[in-house]
């Protein structure tokens, strides 16, 4: 791979040669003999590493387009959703739920808090929910929230309350069991743990998410999002059939086939354990260093990102042109309340499942040298 900056950022990370090279494929029809097989398969593998009996969907398009989905097709106007907002995506999440006419309870958290069990069990007591969303990894904050532990609470409460995660900066980094946790969709895509390039929404959905589709009493708002559309073609490409409403991004679709097949072959459990090894040595180096986290405790806070607050007397505008220098490209702040004050970095796919590249060493090495050279005597 030619020499480039290290995209050390939360998504997209740095991809693998192979996931690269299928990039590369020649013009390819969406009923070639052998997209059909990358496609169905990709499916198949997406069962595996979701830990899921229920349906794939692999649809062009950003992770995004997975709250449409998830808005447009299981909520129907008029009726009540719960958001367990620990951020940004939270209030994003949010908005998407009130175009398509639901009325959405922000289950609202301190910066750096994650939803607490009681808060959430209060929450369903007040009403009945359609749905409660979960923001597994807030990209914002670097929280991560306990979604086995508030999908319990919901089949205590209230279980006919569908439950919803938002997984796009934890799908592949976190640990998920969705038939196992009681998990009805996960929302996600292509371009962060899965590690492959932008440009494909990922979704798993649950035998009973898609019942409650399929009972839906008025049509679903939404064209390009409908199921109606999309479940006979994902259900055709599983069979190793063509089929068309929309054409898929092939080559995406190739680059994501290679990089679900390294990740399985590699084992989905070992993946979740070299993420946490990996974070725990990031975040380890930053407490060294005398820098603070945006989460408040190291329990919930992801294992695929860290954010963290500048030291005081630096800025954005100071260190992050310095680690570009150094050869990586981090991030700045996102959530509207802080933004200025912190900064982000991705731990996630071949940077940590293959330590050999030595990117994580080669972040923090740049990181406490850009720190130096800004003045921060904590890095001297």
């Amino acid at each position: 791979m030619a020499a480039h900056k290290l995209c050390m950022i939360p998504g997209p990370i740095e991809f693998h040669e192979d996931v690269l090279q299928a990039m590369a494929t020649p013009a390819t029809s969406h009923v070639a003999p052998n997209f059909i097989p990358a496609l169905g398969e990709s499916i198949e593998l997406l069962r595996q590493i979701l830990f899921t009996s229920g349906q794939p969907f692999i649809i062009a398009g950003s992770g995004t387009l997975g709250w449409d989905m998830t808005a447009s097709n299981l909520v129907e106007a008029g009726e009540d959703v719960l958001v367990c907002n620990s951020g940004y995506f939270g209030d994003r999440f949010g908005e998407c739920l009130e175009t398509y006419g639901a009325t959405v309870t922000h289950l609202r958290v301190p910066i750096g808090e994650s939803p607490k069990l009681d808060d959430v069990a209060a929450a369903l007591k007040t009403k009945k929910f359609k749905a409660i969303t979960i923001t597994h990894v807030d990209t914002s904050t670097g929280v991560l929230a306990d979604i086995k532990g508030i999908a319990d609470v919901v089949r205590k409460e209230s279980p006919e309350t569908l439950v919803v995660v938002d997984g796009v900066c934890s799908v592949g980094s976190e640990e998920i069991r969705m038939d196992a946790w009681g998990i009805d969709v996960v929302v996600t895509a292509s371009q962060k743990a899965l590690g492959a390039p932008p440009g494909l929404c990922v979704m798993g959905v649950s035998e009973r998410a898609i019942g409650v589709f399929k009972n839906r009493k008025t049509p679903v708002p939404n064209y390009y999002a409908n199921w109606n559309r999309w479940l006979p073609i994902m259900n055709a490409y599983e069979a190793r059939k063509p089929s068309y409403f929309a054409t898929p991004a092939v080559q995406n679709i190739f680059a994501l086939n290679v990089s679900l097949k390294q990740i399985v072959a590699q084992g989905v459990e070992k993946r979740f354990a070299m993420h946490k090894e990996a974070s725990a040595k990031v975040k380890k180096f930053i407490d060294d260093l005398g820098l603070k986290l945006v989460p408040t405790s190291l329990e919930h806070a992801a294992n695929g990102m860290s954010a963290v607050y500048y030291p005081e007397g630096v800025v954005a505008t100071d260190l992050l042109p310095k680690l570009a220098a150094h050869g990586i490209v981090a991030a700045g702040g996102l959530h509207v309340e802080i933004a200025p004050k912190y900064f982000r970095i991705g731990h996630m796919g071949i940077s940590v499942t293959e330590p050999e590249r030595g990117h994580i060493d080669a972040t923090l090495n740049a990181l406490k040298a850009s720190l130096a050279e800004c003045g921060y005597k904590g890095a001297l």
